[in-house]
């Protein structure tokens, strides 16, 4: 048995709810820490996976020959949803992790919002990952103005109300099980965007959060997606210890050995790549879209005519953010990609409209 296993935080939550954000920030404050990350995204463009590589990783990785990558600690499970390819996708890369122990103090996992955590942790009780690595915590982010808004609620006055109030969103009933079924696995929720939450807002975020989880579980409110290490990391959950005793609205499709894919079908995803485009009128034209079509998340970069920097667009909802991350490399095409996920969206209206709105 080894005494120090590797410490392990998953980190899941629904579409746009700011994992990548919380992760970008816990790499920022690594401070020599070795940390390995495995991200896996819905979607053909993984625009959050090329976010966390920006960031420092202070691990040694020259003896790895991983097919995910591994560059720099950095593993990539763009195959299907991770909790759906546990055997074929993440085990290689665990135990690839295993092998390197000795030069690694800390695994984050990001999942996609898609992803049940349950599946994923039960994978740490697995012979040749449960003596070497335990599930430090499984760390639930939700969007707070989002909870605020009435979504995810088991109160059918609310979602009612929310399908009144904004007509882009769709609240197909699977998509408040997936979030019940990520908080039912969470060691600690963390509450996005508090930044953006008034004092009546917050308060019917706490009363929605304590109605979904149990008393136990902590919930840390948090600006920009900024929160310091010892709050996120030392948990010392021993998640994979408790996890069968979690009970969730998926478990007879893992049980008799079938894949959630009922849930994929309720989602559309597709990438359109343009050349340099104007800010302003791209996010003009996103807004449209967005108000037209039944888009959950839109997100991608931006090649801006006369500017060095690659421009970062992230759409949740109504809401949409701009910011410039980094320099252009000399190496890389200056085009633009925007991945969009929805349901009942087309890629050839989509990208028509687009292109019609920045000609």
């Amino acid at each position: 048995m080894q005494l120090n296993k590797i410490p392990t935080t998953i980190v899941t939550g629904f579409l746009g709810s700011g994992k990548t954000t919380l992760l970008s920030n816990v790499l920022k404050q690594a401070q020599g820490k070795r940390i390995a990350v495995i991200v896996n995204e819905f979607g053909e463009l993984d625009i959050d996976s090329d976010l966390l590589r920006s960031c420092p990783l202070d691990c040694d990785d020259e003896e790895t020959s991983s097919t995910q990558n591994g560059e720099d600690g950095f593993y990539e499970l763009a195959n299907g949803c991770i909790c759906c390819t546990v055997e074929e996708e993440f085990l290689p890369v665990m135990k690839q992790l295993v092998e390197r122990r000795d030069d690694i103090d800390h695994i984050l996992i990001e999942t996609s919002g898609l992803a049940l955590p349950k599946p994923l942790v039960q994978a740490f009780n697995w012979p040749g990952i449960q003596e070497y690595c335990t599930v430090d915590a499984v760390i639930t982010v939700v969007d707070g103005p989002a909870v605020a808004a009435g979504r995810f609620a088991h109160d059918e006055a609310l979602v009612q109300k929310q399908r009144l109030a904004d007509e882009s969103l769709d609240h197909d009933p699977s998509l408040q099980e997936l979030l019940d079924d990520q908080l039912s696995a969470a060691d600690l929720v963390v509450v996005s965007k508090n930044d953006l939450l008034a004092e009546a807002e917050r308060e019917q975020v706490k009363k929605v959060v304590a109605h979904k989880v149990p008393d136990t579980v902590k919930t840390a409110y948090i600006d920009n997606g900024v929160a310091s290490l010892d709050v996120l990391l030392g948990m010392d959950a021993a998640s994979e210890t408790r996890i069968d005793h979690v009970h969730n609205h998926h478990d007879h499709h893992h049980a008799h050995g079938e894949h959630h894919d009922h849930a994929h079908d309720h989602f559309d995803s597709f990438v359109i790549s343009i050349g340099e485009v104007d800010s302003d009128r791209l996010e003009q034209a996103l807004n449209g879209l967005i108000a037209s079509h039944n888009i959950y998340r839109a997100k991608g970069f931006a090649a801006v005519a006369g500017k060095p920097m690659r421009q970062v667009f992230q759409a949740v909802g109504k809401r949409l953010d701009k910011y410039f991350d980094r320099l252009w490399n000399a190496e890389e095409a200056r085009q633009t990609q925007l991945v969009f996920i929805g349901k009942g969206i087309s890629k050839d209206a989509v990208e028509a409209e687009l292109n019609k709105a920045l000609a």
